[in-house]
């Protein structure tokens, strides 16, 4: 009994069978044929690796949304290098609620050589290379998102043991301020309380000493990623007199960072860079240091790394394969019928039609004449 149902059900399946079945007999094999196989095998081949690779890749998708966290802190991350000697300097935060963050919460002040070693010359130069392909090829953000992370971007310790005394001061560390509007300053003597804001101290240095002449190694804002190239890592700026006011207006960007290697709460953010001459009696008024003023966007990005699903590569696949074969099988056919037009013709042209011979009483006979063999 269930032989009979096997039976009856593998006839059933073979009566569904819709594909054209050609016994081998009856296919005629051409070279033009096979040529045109092994075009289509070969292309199929190749679009078949390249389809892999497409699918192994990610890509970054971002997503906008409003921020609606103000409650929690941001994370300022910093570190600078000022061409003055630590006693002389100090840092601080003001934002738009008059609220003081004094560096003595988070930053360190050491004190270092200003100019660099070869080494650490080398990673400047590779650093403001970087910014710059940045600035040209916006789509490389996306490979130091995926792939940035194998490897830190701090500035390399000294290779060198220098014997020369330190001249500069380097402000390292992290601050966590409101999530306002604030200003960031480095500027002449330690920052001292006031009930109307805030002052620095700055009655004990001379003022032809000044000298605000910076480099950013690297500042950020939210958590510290390492590996993320942000804008004003890198540079380096050289103040050509004592009254010089560095200004960077800063606006923060919150991120979120989602990918196969981290998660993390960043933030990106744009500036513009403002450089002038404290100058009172020409109307050019202000303090000598180095402001940064940021504000923060009421948007927020996130940053999704995505992989194509197996399902979608297989369909890609199968439209690649079925398409292939269907494509040079027309073509294979059209060049087939149009090759034979050509030979008929061909052909056709090489069979002239015999002409008629005329007889001397002006008749034509299309007929050959009989040979007739007479013997007597």
């Amino acid at each position: 009994m269930r032989r009979l149902n096997r039976k009856k059900t593998l006839s059933l399946v073979k009566e569904l069978d819709a594909f054209p079945k050609v016994p081998e007999s009856y296919v005629e094999t051409s070279a033009s044929g096979g040529t045109v196989s092994l075009i289509a095998f070969t292309t199929m081949a190749l679009l078949t690796i390249m389809e892999f690779s497409v699918y192994q890749d990610t890509w970054m998708k971002y997503e906008y949304e409003v921020d609606k966290d103000f409650s929690s802190k941001l994370r300022i991350n910093i570190d600078i290098t000022v061409a003055m000697k630590c006693q002389y300097v100090g840092a601080d935060v003001l934002d738009l609620a008059e609220t003081m963050v004094a560096s003595a919460n988070g930053l360190v002040y050491e004190p270092v050589i200003f100019d660099l070693s070869p080494q650490q010359k080398e990673w400047q130069r590779m650093l403001q290379l970087i910014q710059s392909r940045l600035q040209e090829e916006h789509s490389l953000q996306d490979v130091l998102f995926k792939s940035a992370f194998k490897s830190s971007t701090a500035l390399p310790p000294r290779e060198d043991d220098s014997s020369q005394p330190p001249d500069a001061c380097r402000i390292h560390g992290h601050l966590y301020v409101n999530k306002v509007a604030g200003n960031f300053h480095i500027t002449v003597g330690k920052a001292i309380p006031h009930p109307r804001g805030h002052a620095h101290l700055a009655a004990l240095v001379n003022h032809d000493s000044y000298n605000f002449s910076h480099r950013i190694d690297h500042l950020s804002f939210g958590e510290l990623v390492p590996g993320i190239v942000n804008p004003l890592d890198g540079t380096e700026k050289i103040a050509v007199d004592h009254n010089r006011m560095f200004q960077y207006f800063i606006t923060v960007v919150p991120t979120k960072l989602h990918t196969y290697k981290i998660s993390a709460d960043t933030h990106q953010f744009s500036v513009t860079e403002r450089e002038r001459v404290v100058n009172h009696a020409a109307g050019s008024h202000g303090v000598s240091g180095i402001f940064m003023k940021y504000d923060l966007s009421s948007l927020m990005v996130t940053v999704t790394e995505e992989h194509m699903p197996f399902w979608q590569f297989f369909v890609r696949l199968c439209g690649i394969v079925g398409g292939i074969f269907s494509t040079t099988g027309m073509l294979h056919g059209i060049g087939k019928f149009i090759v034979e037009i050509i030979y008929c013709r061909f052909r056709l042209g090489s069979h002239k039609p015999i002409s008629s011979v005329p007889f001397e009483d002006g008749h034509t006979n299309n007929h050959l004449p009989l040979l007739e063999n007479n013997t007597h």
